[in-house]
């Protein structure tokens, strides 16, 4: 009879065991949790951590809290200007509402799919209502220069404007496409054109006009430059010039201070022995007028020869 006992004992634990880990379920930071009973959602659980349910009847069906990436396929548009692109779109995704979602979609696979048709349609809605350059291009200005300060102090328009530009196209085809997923339970956080691309036939129209446009931009820079070299010269002749007239000028100031000075020495000195200032200029006007080779034929009573006479009487 023990043996018996023993075996129920067994069998009672393992039945316990087994209700309880049917019953026992966990919720991470990351999940969020749909409890079905006979296939019919009957609670959310959007709490992390341990959990009842009842066993056998009832189950837990997991889905993502956090963000997941949609990246579509290049699809071929043509834009309103008729010309056709290679278009990749990308979004991120969540699902907020985990009973819609698992009303209508079920599993993360058939969400893709979902978000295929409406992405690429809403994708395709908006190029087609728009020209090419509103795809590729944020805006009109092409080239733009900034000072230390990041203010732009001159910007290059393009030839081809531009009503709304690739980011306000975006946030349409988000819009449009938010509004429509909406239904299942699915928030669309972002979407974005991850690529473009230009068919054979556009692409060498599109790099023509490019380089037309970055042509004529790099010509005004160039015109530009010339004008601000000519300003620089202009103002580098005029503070030469002023430095040049204030040299001369000290200069010029200099030299009659000095000549006043050394007129008032000569005039003190003069005052004090005009006979020997008198002769100092004449041996003076010897020295530079007599040499070697000079000859010169003075009469007696010359004043020129005067001091000669003067030596000759003192002997």
């Amino acid at each position: 009879m023990k043996m018996p006992m023993k075996i129920i004992m067994v069998f009672v634990i393992l039945l316990i065991i087994i209700l309880f880990s049917g019953a026992i379920y966990t919720v991470d930071e990351t999940k969020q949790v749909i409890i079905t009973q006979f296939g019919k959602p009957v609670a959310e659980v959007t709490t992390a951590g341990i959990h009842f349910k009842k066993p056998f009847i009832q189950q837990a069906r997991y889905f993502e809290k956090r963000l997941l990436e949609w990246d579509g396929d290049a699809n071929q548009i043509p834009t309103k200007d008729k010309k056709y692109i290679w278009v990749v779109p990308t979004a991120r995704w969540k699902i907020k509402d985990p009973l819609k979602f698992l009303e209508y979609v079920g599993n993360e696979i058939l969400a893709q799919a979902r978000l295929d048709d409406v992405i690429n349609s809403a994708t395709r809605d908006a190029v087609t209502s728009h020209k090419l350059v509103e795809t590729v291009r944020n805006s009109n200005n092409i080239m733009q220069t900034v000072d230390e300060k990041e203010n732009i102090i001159m910007s290059e328009e393009a030839v081809e404007k531009i009503d709304l530009g690739r980011k306000k196209l975006e946030h349409i085809m988000l819009e449009n496409a938010r509004r429509l997923v909406a239904q299942y339970g699915i928030e669309l956080i972002d979407l974005r054109v991850k690529r473009v691309n230009y068919v054979e036939d556009v692409r060498k129209k599109v790099y023509d006009r490019m380089i037309a446009e970055r042509k004529r931009a790099a010509e005004q820079y160039r015109s530009e430059g010339r004008g601000r070299r000519a300003e620089v010269e202009g103002l580098m002749e005029k503070e030469l010039k002023k430095i040049r007239s204030e040299a001369y000028r000290s200069a010029q100031k200099i030299k009659g201070e000095a000549d006043a000075k050394s007129t008032k020495i000569y005039a003190q000195a003069y005052q004090q022995n005009p006979e020997f200032y008198s002769f100092l200029k004449t041996l003076e006007t010897y020295q530079n007028t007599i040499d070697k080779n000079s000859t010169i034929i003075l009469t007696t009573d010359s004043e020129y020869y005067r001091f000669l006479k003067g030596l000759g009487s003192e002997k």
